[in-house]
């Protein structure tokens, strides 16, 4: 999937593209069934909140065959591709809950941020993309980014390891506020099947989900192969060591499997 020179534009400019319906309802929900699997395992890559429920399962792509297809689908592969200018390899994979009621915070933070204090990579030459298994909607904790914030480099943070389970390289609310009086705040919504692709160095942040709603979405974190990370001071299921170029699979690579399933 290519991305029209109006895309790129918009990507500079604001730092995130949204792409609303781009996998259909059948594959969204096979992989939200794959994903409720994956939250019962008793695996060291599924983090829970303090009060049990799963908050997110790492590296998910390299235990479960439907993550994996999504791995190297060519809806996310190729506009990174195109957007980085290079191969690209898989530094992070996430399948994040925020499960009904009791689905925690993400503070604000930046991506690249954690991963050049705490995995050596050298530029934010990487992306984020996010795909929805669920709706998302305003009532369910949808992301929400700061526009324009990619264009500030690495701004002031602070390492939270209170706030949830999951330590988190915290931006300060100075920062925040003044970013958000500069571009705005926005939370982009849809539903499951969506996609969103947004820059390493964007601000962003979730609130909790005090909904009787699920939200769940995977993201992916591709980075350009010759900027890949030099330090690995964290478990590789977390921040990968192969960094050896993703070969996109054929289109209908997650049709098939939810066909050959069903």
């Amino acid at each position: 999937m290519q991305l029209t020179p109006e895309q790129l534009t918009q990507f500079d400019k604001e730092g995130y593209l949204f792409f609303p319906d781009l996998f259909s309802p059948e594959e969204a929900a096979f992989l939200k069934a794959e994903a409720l699997k994956i939250y019962q395992l008793e695996r060291e890559e599924v983090w829970r909140e303090k009060n049990g429920t799963a908050r997110t399962a790492f590296a998910a792509h390299t235990y479960n065959e439907g993550f994996r297809c999504l791995g190297a689908h060519p809806n996310l592969v190729e506009p990174v591709q195109q957007l980085l200018d290079g191969d690209v390899y898989m530094h992070q994979y996430k399948v994040n809950a925020k499960a009904p009621f009791d689905g925690s915070v993400w503070q604000w933070h930046q991506d690249y941020g954690t991963w050049h204090r705490q995995d050596g990579m050298p530029s934010p030459r990487a992306m984020n993309i996010g795909v929805f298994l669920d709706d998302v909607t305003a009532a369910n904790g949808p992301l929400i980014f700061l526009p324009g914030s990619h264009k500030h480099g690495v701004v002031d943070a602070e390492y939270d390891i209170e706030t949830t389970g999951y330590p988190l390289w915290e931006c300060t609310r100075e920062t925040v506020t003044a970013l958000a009086k500069a571009g705005g705040c926005i939370a982009p919504t849809g539903k499951a099947g969506s996609m969103i692709v947004f820059s390493s160095l964007l601000v962003h942040a979730s609130p909790p989900n005090i909904s009787p709603l699920d939200r769940t979405i995977v993201y992916l974190s591709l980075c350009e192969t010759s900027n890949h990370i030099t330090e690995f001071n964290r478990p590789e299921w977390i921040a990968h060591r192969d960094f050896t170029p993703i070969q996109p699979l054929p289109k209908d690579c997650l049709t098939k499997l939810v066909q050959n399933k069903s």
